[in-house]
């Protein structure tokens, strides 16, 4: 897979975007009852009781707690307008070049979208979309070396855990989208070591700061995904750029169908949620969910001092 020429390859992080909030986007109208970026930060750890602290069996076990008032939201019970499949392949448009940044077009990119448009709705095929021309674009901005069509890959996959065909797992969902990714590629004759990178951006796309100081394929994901679903990095995207590329990839009502969606993959698998940004999203919807503490845990583990 060529990458793309005239970068200078830097497998760490440029600096920084802002990460002040972002201004509603254009498709994202009324009022949104889902919490703000800053809502979906980890928690910090509170204090704790001796003696009081559950077990480390409590990773596996969410304990069942009476309803926190507030905590659950009715609309995720909505029905989703969006059907779950694609009836038919026509109503997809292909793009060569979408805000200036080129769409990788080989027949390796030609049947990775279209496994996502057959198991994926709408929501996370124009996520995903937008993830890979976010990324895309950040790296050119930023003169990176990377390889298109791996970072495409990368970034077509990296939901695909919250499907309701690749979500059945007990494991995180991060790992879902990466084995997937890599059982693809590996299929597709890509070499091991980069089919890795394609998981690595996969299964590190929730994780804050580490995935900036990896290969520019694993960062760029990263980035793709934070600006939009966090917004972070929205002010440093010039208004005709983002016009362009919501056009082709629009977000309707994204910001509460997301969290929706996020629900709906982890919820069966809280335990996968503990120390990631995942469990402010059962802590929001889920009056049933109980937050593992990792303090309580320490102190009420099997050691005896």
């Amino acid at each position: 897979m060529p990458s793309d020429p005239g970068r200078s390859r830097d497998p760490g992080r440029s600096p920084a975007p802002s990460r002040q909030d972002p201004d509603p986007s254009p498709a994202d109208t009324g009022p949104d009852p889902t919490p703000t970026a800053s809502d979906l930060t980890p928690a910090a750890l509170g204090p704790t009781t001796p003696g009081s602290a559950p077990t480390a069996s409590d990773l596996t076990t969410p304990a069942g707690t009476a309803p926190t008032p507030g905590a659950s939201d009715p609309t995720l019970t909505t029905p989703d307008p969006t059907p779950t499949r694609r009836a038919t392949h026509t109503a997809h448009t292909t793009h060569t070049h979408i805000a200036g940044i080129p769409i990788p077009d080989s027949k390796l990119a030609q049947e990775a979208t279209e496994l996502i448009r057959d198991t994926t709705d709408e929501l996370i095929y124009h996520h995903s979309r937008r993830v890979y021309l976010f990324g895309a674009r950040h790296g050119r901005e930023r003169d990176l070396s990377f390889d298109a069509e791996l970072l495409y890959v990368g970034a077509l996959f990296h939901d695909l855990g919250l499907t309701e065909r690749f979500r059945a797992s007990h494991q995180r969902f991060e790992l879902d989208g990466a084995d997937e990714a890599r059982r693809f590629l590996t299929a597709h004759g890509v070499p091991a070591d980069r089919a890795r990178l394609a998981w690595e951006a996969i299964a590190l796309h929730t994780t804050p700061e580490i995935p900036h100081h990896m290969a520019p394929e694993i960062a760029l994901v990263t980035t793709g995904v934070e600006l939009d679903v966090l917004g972070i990095g929205y002010d440093t995207l010039p208004p005709e750029t983002r016009d362009e590329i919501l056009t082709a990839h629009p977000r309707p009502d994204f910001k509460r169908r997301i969290l929706r969606a996020f629900h709906q993959g982890i919820t069966h698998r809280p335990e996968t949620t503990f120390g990631n940004v995942k469990a402010d999203v059962l802590a929001r919807f889920d009056p049933d969910y109980t937050r593992p503490n990792f303090v309580r845990i320490i102190e009420s583990s099997a050691w005896p001092e």
